[in-house]
């Protein structure tokens, strides 16, 4: 799913394919925020109208396919949103009807043949072509495609709003009028007039005359947190309360306008640059937060440069984003982290659109430069490795998925067979049963950690200082296990592919960890006057 509106438009099909079942795991997600601002009526304008939309061209065909006792593989057939190519294997997630398959899908069509639906999904049309949401999906689509605010006027790729690129992903600008004001930068003259680094430090103490932010920052080494990674770290959820109908209610929704804002994601909550508490009930905190609580001169300093689908091959299209000027602004620690993407696609035969340890070289190098050029003398980066993914086939594979807890009859294999049939599996070289194929994806992957682990070692650069890790998610199950937990308790339930909240945290704890042991100097000092700004500032105008 690389965009709001192609999300919309498979929409439908998430809703059929829910409806054939009416249970859902012990997961609840009342707890994540909601947000309420001018920012919504976007929001509410662009999904009534979608919502409207859906209803109008499908809604009535549905209920006469499902009326008449066709079940939701039908359904999404005969409405197109699932295609059998010729010569290509017939899709289905559910089991095959007990009439042939041809016979029921002729006697469906023929329910629906007066129905302008197939003309309309055939047409190419969507809701951005209705007149009142042209431009605003214009520009929707404009802020997505280059990963920067929709709403950001003085254009210094900050925002005073939450979603569509706004402070869910980078810190909050708290002059969204000044380009010269945002989160990162040296203050302008100690700040004494106004807070030109959002870091909600500024004025003078009356006592002394010293300007707040030179008495508590000065010698502190600040510095702020930017990842380059894919959906793992922008956190992509889709909760199991949508897609099952006997947990849905008004409240399961309240979240939903957010989340397809932020493209599924939840970066807010995310590892990296998460800035709210959490929302399963363990006590790790992001990266991000703890650079804060270190250092509370870091508030705000957070930029999520995330994206679905991201890899080391795309990342040039949108690293353009990244908000950093070598003369004005504090160093960073840089996460690099595309730990999926350069292995995993859809196609029938992924092993040939695999990226290869040479062509990784020089994609990264290509990105240490840019970094270079970008970045304050002082910075460091760090090289995550990729996963051994036949952790998900190993722990999920015969497991009941959301959709088929209620009947017994969708397990995690036969979604991974669905999604690797219609061709838009995340990763069919590790959701597949062949063995093969996962063994080869995995060595793939250790090929190109070791290609990132010698970049790491060989290469060298003036304005930071470069670091290889281990994406070591087997210390992360054990860490787990030991706390009670089952292994496949720490992925995503719907997609069966990504991490969730609970291992986001618990790699970010173990990243911590690892930093402060091998290269404490990444960190910067622990800022003895975190007492007197929280006596002073208090929240430092939140987040």
């Amino acid at each position: 799913m690389q965009s709001l509106w192609k999300i919309l438009t498979v929409a439908p099909l998430f809703l059929l394919l829910s409806l054939q079942s009416s249970a859902s795991p012990a997961y609840s997600d009342l707890s994540r925020p909601s947000y309420s601002n001018g920012h919504t009526c976007v929001e509410k304008l662009f999904l009534k109208t979608t919502c409207y939309l859906v209803i109008d061209k499908f809604g009535s065909d549905i209920i006469k396919l499902l009326s008449a006792d066709m079940n939701a593989d039908v359904v999404c057939h005969t409405l197109e949103f699932c295609k059998q190519n010729t010569g290509q294997p017939l899709c289905h997630l559910y089991p095959l009807p007990k009439e042939t398959w041809k016979f029921t899908l002729e006697k469906a069509r023929r329910i629906v043949k007066k129905s302008p639906i197939l003309r309309y999904s055939r047409s190419g049309s969507d809701i951005c072509s209705l007149p009142i949401l042209a431009k605003i999906c214009q520009k929707i689509k404009s802020a997505i495609e280059q990963s920067v605010p929709f709403k950001d006027v003085d254009s210094d790729k900050y925002s005073v709003f939450p979603t569509l690129r706004g402070y869910h992903w980078r810190g909050r600008d708290c002059n969204d009028s000044d380009e010269s004001v945002y989160p990162g930068r040296r203050p302008d003259n100690w700040d004494v007039h106004q807070d030109s680094n959002c870091n909600g430090i500024w004025g003078i103490d009356p006592k002394d005359g010293i300007p707040y932010e030179k008495k508590f920052c000065e010698g502190s080494q600040p510095r702020g947190i930017i990842l380059l990674g894919d959906s793992a770290g922008a956190h992509f959820h889709i909760s199991p309360e949508w897609i099952t109908a006997s947990q849905m209610s008004l409240n399961s929704f309240i979240n939903l306008p957010t989340a397809l804002t932020d493209e599924l994601d939840w970066p807010q909550l995310s590892g990296v640059t998460g800035f709210l508490d959490s929302t399963v009930g363990i006590e790790e905190k992001s990266i991000y937060l703890r650079l804060w609580k270190r250092n509370h001169c870091n508030h705000r300093d957070y930029q999520n440069i995330s994206r679905n689908g991201a890899s080391s091959r795309n990342l040039k299209k949108f690293i353009e984003s990244l908000s950093r000027n070598k003369m004005l602004d504090y160093p960073a620690i840089v996460i690099y982290a595309m730990i999926g993407n350069d292995v995993c696609n859809g196609k029938s035969d992924p092993v040939p659109a695999m990226t290869t340890p040479e062509k990784l070289y020089s994609n990264i190098m290509q990105t240490l430069k840019h970094l270079n050029s970008h970045l304050p003398d002082g910075s460091h980066v760090i090289l995550y490795g990729l996963p051994d993914g036949t952790f998900l086939w190993d722990n999920l594979h015969n497991r009941y998925h959301p959709l088929g807890q209620l009947n017994k009859d969708v397990t995690y294999a036969h979604l991974y067979s669905f999604l690797n049939c219609l061709q838009v599996s995340p990763c069919h070289g590790w959701m597949s049963s062949n063995k093969t194929l996962r063994t080869l994806t995995s060595e793939r992957a250790e090929q190109l950690s070791n290609t990132l682990k010698k970049i790491a070692a060989s290469e060298k650069f003036t304005n930071f200082d470069l670091f290889y890790m281990d994406f070591a998610f087997h210390e992360i199950i054990q860490e787990w296990q030991k706390r009670g937990g089952q292994p496949w308790q720490l992925i995503e339930p719907v997609d069966g592919f990504h991490p969730n909240e609970v291992a986001l945290l618990l790699l970010a704890d173990r990243f911590w960890e690892k930093v402060q042991l091998q290269w404490p100097q990444i960190l910067g000092k622990k800022n003895p006057f975190n007492p007197q700004i929280k006596q002073v500032f208090g929240d430092q105008g939140g987040h």
